[in-house]
């Protein structure tokens, strides 16, 4: 059985639409408790990331490359103009995110591909395996309501990637198949990336 016909067969459609819709709820909901100085985050919503987006760490268009992808909503909507920081991969949002908090910056949302809310599908190019890429907005989910999984034999657009999931049930399947280390994706910090 392809590695596509068994996360489908895992997945049902009905229960990705189901936990879609809470995983907006989530977002929100996590959003509003993120903002800090009193700032009213719950309007923070997540945002789609196609079209020539380019990554704010790398430069890379984030709907181009596999894997997860995230975004950054700041109090300040500085200096992205108005808009959430966006990027190709959980690494590069990482970085950007500790950057950010080192220049003083105030993250209101931190939100990644929730693999739990998508029809992933996993692929292989050389010998590396993929996961499919999301940029649509209702595939991410807060990074309070994730596990991400460090060291599988899955990589994303900058290689060794950390691998979100917002169901335990999603993330036992994931390390049976894929090996690596579950991790509460809030809890990742810059040695976790740099380790990578």
């Amino acid at each position: 059985m392809r590695d596509t016909d068994r996360a489908s067969v895992r997945r049902p459609v009905r229960r990705r639409e189901l936990l879609g819709g809470l995983a907006g709820g989530i977002a929100l909901a996590a959003a509003g408790c993120l903002g800090a100085g009193g700032d009213d985050a719950s309007d923070v919503t997540p945002v789609a990331l196609d079209g020539e987006r380019p990554c704010d760490q790398c430069g890379m268009i984030v709907e181009d490359h596999p894997g997860p992808v995230g975004q950054i909503h700041f109090a300040d909507d500085g200096p992205e103009g108005g808009r959430p920081a966006g990027f190709c991969s959980s690494t590069c949002t990482y970085t950007y995110l500790f950057d950010a908090e080192d220049a003083d910056r105030d993250p209101r949302a931190v939100l990644l591909t929730d693999y739990s809310v998508v029809d992933q599908e996993a692929f292989e190019e050389g010998s590396d395996v993929m996961f499919s890429s999301h940029v649509e907005s209702g595939a991410f989910s807060p990074i309070e309501a994730l596990t991400v999984v460090i060291g599988s034999d899955v990589v994303g657009a900058m290689g060794p990637e950390l691998i979100p999931f917002g169901d335990d049930g999603d993330v036992e399947a994931f390390v049976g198949e894929y090996g690596g280390d579950p991790m509460n994706a809030n809890a990742v910090d810059r040695a976790t990336v740099d380790a990578l």
